[in-house]
């Protein structure tokens, strides 16, 4: 039997599930890295070895890991020998056995390895792998984080129990958001610089369109939303058969104590957004159009992620409900908590966040139905203007007197009106063109 010499002594002890071993090489430091933490996170202690010439960083990150490291005392490097050294190292540390991963680092199914090994009769046992439906997450939760540190910790922490992944995007944080999502268990994909909410939103789309997600669930990084909350989205999801589950703070079942003057913007915005989707009945209403705790399904992760018009900053969400109108989503509504009170609530300018909303749906309606948004006002403003006049001339005939402010008035609302209606026209044109 191989003999083993531990960088640290491992004192004999009795443990209650196996150790799980590992086989570090130059070229698996990520792979290595996940498993550690997936495992650490079930509970179950490491032992890492390796059998390059000169140490890998792969055993230096596991080290970080708190992986207990093992170094063979003999020349074999070949899989069989090194098994042998994580086994000998295993047993002597008290384990009940060891389930070992020499090459592919495959997600581990702990529950079926350890009851492979504890059918079986040997003391060690290859890691069975996941199945590839298992593989496949029902339920991704995605965090889009700017400069969270203080929050990010605990948010995913309390997230994961919720949902078979957690995946952060770091959109250029200049604090250590990245290192402790990666620290509490999270996929972290970083943006080199701060490219936007909408960015960070359009990231994790795609991120989830490529692992086959059956839910991508959106929830804000800075601790005011409650996890808690997921199950209820996805079932309502389930349910319905939505595309689109809205956590909503304004119907039943919600709790949240929301700032006055947050209250009054959040109505006009509310307003605004319907109205620019024809949502003018009770029923079709959405009544929180800026939630950023939000369900997708398959289709709407899969049709979002391919989206270029949706926005990289703020009004994403508003782009996303336009993408969710214009191809016939499902949208329901279900009652969240969401605190205030949170030391790393949003620090956006409700001012200038609040005018950019506005504008970009103003923007959108001219687009999307310029003969309502620019035609109709343009014909009002053309007949005032041609009344205007005509009452001028009629006056100017009668008196002799002309009012030089009333014929200017008049002649700004013939013009602006002319233009307005050119201007309808040709957008229109151009939204039946490319309709074609």
């Amino acid at each position: 039997m191989s003999q083993y010499t531990p960088e640290k002594e491992i004192y004999k002890t009795e443990h209650s599930k196996p150790a799980i071993g590992l086989i570090a090489t130059r070229e698996n430091e990520a792979e290595l890295t996940r498993t550690i933490l997936q495992a650490t996170r079930q509970g179950y202690d490491v032992l890492v070895t390796h059998g390059e010439e000169t140490e890998p960083e792969a055993v230096d990150l596991a080290r970080m890991l708190d992986a207990r490291i093992v170094y063979p005392d003999h020349a074999d490097t070949d899989r069989e020998s090194l098994v042998s050294t994580l086994a000998v190292a295993a047993r002597t540390a008290g384990y009940p056995g060891l389930i070992y991963q020499s090459s592919d680092f495959s997600a581990i199914d702990y529950a079926q390895s350890e009851t492979e090994l504890t059918e079986g009769t040997g003391f060690a046992v290859e890691a069975v792998p996941t199945s590839a439906v298992r593989q496949r997450p029902s339920i991704v939760i995605g965090i889009p984080a700017y400069n969270e540190a203080g929050s990010i910790e605990h948010v995913v922490e309390a997230a994961e129990k919720y949902g078979d992944r957690v995946l952060v995007v770091d959109d250029g944080s200049r604090d250590d958001t990245a290192l402790l999502a990666r620290e509490a268990g999270a996929d972290v994909i970083e943006h080199e610089y701060n490219r936007g909410y909408g960015a960070a939103l359009k990231t994790l789309f795609r991120a989830a369109d490529r692992q086959d997600a059956r839910h991508l669930v959106i929830l804000d990084a800075d601790d005011q939303h409650d996890p808690a909350d997921i199950p209820r989205l996805v079932a309502a999801q389930r349910e319905a058969d939505a595309e689109i589950v809205i956590g909503s703070r304004f119907v039943d079942g919600a709790a949240a104590d929301i700032p006055r003057y947050r209250r009054l913007g959040l109505f006009v915005v509310n307003t605004l957004t319907n109205m620019s989707i024809g949502a003018f009945h009770p029923s079709k209403r959405i009544s929180d159009t800026q939630s950023g705790f939000r369900a997708y399904n398959r289709r709407a992760i899969a049709g979002l992620a391919d989206d270029e018009t949706i926005g990289s900053q703020m009004n994403a969400s508003t782009d996303i409900l336009y993408h969710a109108h214009q191809r016939g989503y499902g949208i329901e509504e279900v009652g969240i908590r969401v605190r205030y009170d949170v030391a790393n609530a949003s620090s956006h300018d409700p001012i200038s966040h609040g005018y950019n909303l506005v504008n970009n749906i103003s923007t959108t309606v001219q687009n999307t139905h310029p003969l309502i948004s620019l035609g109709t006002p343009g014909v009002l403003s053309l007949v005032l203007g041609i009344s205007g006049l005509y009452w001028l001339v009629s006056v100017f005939l009668a008196t002799g007197s002309l009012s030089f402010v009333l014929t200017a008035l008049s002649a700004l609302f013939c013009f602006g009106g002319f233009f307005a209606c050119i201007a309808a026209v040709i957008l229109h044109s151009l939204k039946v063109s490319k309709s074609r």
